[in-house]
């Protein structure tokens, strides 16, 4: 059977995650504000959640229609059939998000989508879910727009970027899902050097490890889609066991850091995914460090405003590194994402591309350099 999908993702990597979708399986997937939307059949439940590293999860639609009110919505989530794709025995959680909705209150929007389904299992099995805030064995999903409401159940329980390997972490990490679109945006390959100099506690590196030694983002965790009646096993078992892996000869992906508890943090976190073999780290600052490699990919989330204090700081190290940038790094490819959109500027450098991405609910900008000796100098002014 064809089933209808919706899977999110950070704002600006709409198009990065069509493009991976196609790669995992998925035909015609349209992109759209925010995520992807496409149809399919349910063996992509298992593939999208084990090999996805952009989308943040997968959003099966089990029901849709018009509503004008909370009666409505009531009457929309009492007529999906939830008996055949949980038990009431399950716990239950309801999120809601929407746009434009005339309804004065979301939280007695989510509550009256709530008693819809536990209305249905109680008229239908004479049992009703418990709820829960936190652990929930399943979760429903509403998205209202001005006149249209949309339900899905949650395939992936945690969220996506939640890859169950890191164990050790610092202030202001970069989500893995965003980490890896950035890496799909600016071109990298596994047979390219990748380095980055403010590795912090490593997701750069390791989301660029796993995909040059090809381990699915998703093999060290568990899914919502356990917990529904159409789980398949004895599928789910066949995908984990071949799925495919490569093999790295030669360490491509170097990180360093001017923080030693980042470091620590960091091998502790390739140790967890399984990549500390193919990862090379260094202490040190990047404004004193050679380059790792003759040519290749610098990519980094530098210091900006809350992470590393005053603006006047700022304003002499963005300079600094572009000077170091043009002496050392002739050549390379450098990315930068950052909230500070200064950057450029005080590089002194000319962004051949500049990208706006969502981190988390900071709105940034991906600066793309290519660095050639001699030119690609802005203005100082």
């Amino acid at each position: 059977m064809t089933e209808r999908f919706f899977a999110p993702c950070p704002r600006g990597l709409e198009g990065a995650l069509v493009e991976e979708l196609g790669e995992l399986g998925v035909g015609g997937a349209t992109a759209v504000p925010g995520g992807a939307a496409f149809s399919g059949g349910f063996d992509l439940v298992y593939r999208i959640n084990l090999g996805s590293r952009i989308a943040s999860r997968l959003l099966w639609q089990v029901g849709a229609g018009p509503y004008a009110g909370e009666r409505d919505l009531h009457a929309l989530a009492r007529d999906v059939a939830w008996e055949r794709y949980f038990d009431p025995t399950r716990t239950l959680r309801v999120d809601l998000v929407a746009t434009r909705s005339p309804l004065k209150s979301l939280k007695f929007a989510t509550l009256t989508v709530k008693d819809g389904v536990c209305d249905r299992f109680r008229e239908r099995t004479g049992m009703r879910p418990s709820i829960a805030k936190l652990g929930a064995d399943v979760r429903v999903h509403a998205f209202l727009d001005e006149r249209e409401a949309t339900l899905y159940l949650d395939t992936s329980g945690e969220a996506l970027f939640k890859r169950g390997y890191r164990v050790a972490d610092v202030a202001a990490p970069i989500r893995e899902n965003l980490a890896a679109g950035i890496l799909r945006l600016v071109g990298w390959t596994p047979d390219q050097v990748l380095y980055d100099p403010m590795c912090g506690s490593g997701t750069f590196l390791i989301e660029a490890a796993q995909i040059a030694l090809g381990i699915a983002p998703g093999a060290r965790r568990r899914f919502g889609f356990y917990n529904l009646k159409q789980f398949d096993a004895p599928a789910w078992q066949r995908l984990r066991d071949t799925w495919p892996r490569r093999s790295l000869d030669t360490p491509r992906v170097f990180g360093s850091d001017v923080s030693q508890d980042a470091l620590r943090a960091a091998l502790a976190n390739f140790t967890a995914a399984g990549v500390d073999e193919v990862i090379r780290i260094r202490p040190g600052d990047l404004l004193d460090l050679p380059a790792p490699a003759g040519a290749g990919v610098m990519i980094a989330n530098p210091p900006y405003g809350e992470r590393l204090g005053e603006d006047a700081e700022l304003a002499l190290f963005y300079p600094r590194l572009g000077k170091v940038l043009k002496e050392r790094y002739a050549g390379w490819d450098c990315h930068f994402i950052t909230a500070d959109r200064r950057m450029e500027k005080l590089l002194r450098l000319k962004a051949g591309r500049r990208t706006v991405l969502m981190n988390g609910d900071l709105e940034c900008r991906l600066f793309s350099f290519r660095i050639v000796a001699g030119s690609n100098r802005a203005p100082a002014g």
